[in-house]
């Protein structure tokens, strides 16, 4: 054979041997891109709802020794272990003294599907206090931030009304010094085309079925008709979860019981 012929021979057979060789490993690399991929997928799909809740006192978890309850606490209870509820309201805190302090900025963090928003109580406070907003101005434009931002990190928000605070009056109606906040946020929701529950709503009913003295067993401590105990914080949640399932219609197959 020529040396010639020998040099072709053996290029011939390099060129042959090369798909040979790189077939087995291609095969094994487009196996694992293709395990990877999948792998990702069905992890991404088992993540657990991430169910954000920002809000006031009668909202927010307290220690086990504090008679005090939020109705935050017990929503987890209702959900199957694919959703995530994390309860980041705070005491004192109003739409506006939420955000300046930074705590809506770590909800966001959070990466939350859903945010459960209730806030008026201290937006109602006197105007001369650092928490206060005004129902028709201020407040508006907060909640309003706080819809745009949840949808901005791709999440969805849930406006939830302030509930009435169990002050009666001699004829056994409640005081209701909350409306107009309750008003302004279910205006809000309506601009923005966002659920809304409307807590406000759903408790003064409740509230004044009960009459004032029964309320009374609703309550932390004596005298004081805007916070809640155990049982009281329950009720709230309860009438928060009778609305929800129709607020966001995806939570339905992540209830316990539907």
């Amino acid at each position: 054979m020529t040396r010639r012929a020998l040099l072709w021979e053996r290029e011939a057979d390099t060129a042959f041997a090369i798909p040979r060789m790189k077939t087995p490993l291609l095969l094994a690399a487009t196996a694992l891109l293709a395990f990877s991929t999948n792998s990702r997928s069905a992890e991404t799909k088992s993540l657990p709802v991430r169910m954000v809740i920002v809000g006031d006192s009668t909202v927010c978890n307290y220690p086990e020794t504090d008679v005090r309850r939020g109705w935050g606490m017990f929503l987890q209870d209702y959900f199957k272990d694919d959703v995530k509820v994390i309860n980041l309201a705070a005491s004192g805190r109003s739409t506006k003294t939420f955000i300046s302090e930074g705590r809506w900025e770590k909800a966001l963090a959070e990466k939350p599907t859903v945010v459960l928003i209730q806030f008026g109580h201290n937006d109602s406070h006197a105007p001369d206090r650092p928490e206060a907003t005004d129902a028709a101005t201020a407040f508006k434009d907060f909640l309003r931030r706080y819809v745009d931002e949840t949808r901005a990190a791709g999440a969805t928000a849930i406006l939830v009304t302030p509930m009435c605070r169990r002050t009666f009056e001699p004829d056994g109606k409640l005081k209701d010094e909350l409306q107009p906040y309750a008003d302004a946020m279910k205006e809000v929701a309506k601009e923005k085309k966002a659920s809304v529950i409307d807590l406000h709503a759903s408790s003064k009913k409740a509230f004044e079925a009960l009459g004032a003295k029964p309320c009374e067993e609703l309550a932390n401590k004596e005298g004081d008709f805007t916070h809640f105990n155990a049982k009281g914080a329950k009720m709230m949640a309860e009438l928060v979860m009778k609305e929800l399932p129709a607020a966001e219609p995806t939570l339905k197959s992540h209830l316990k019981t539907p």
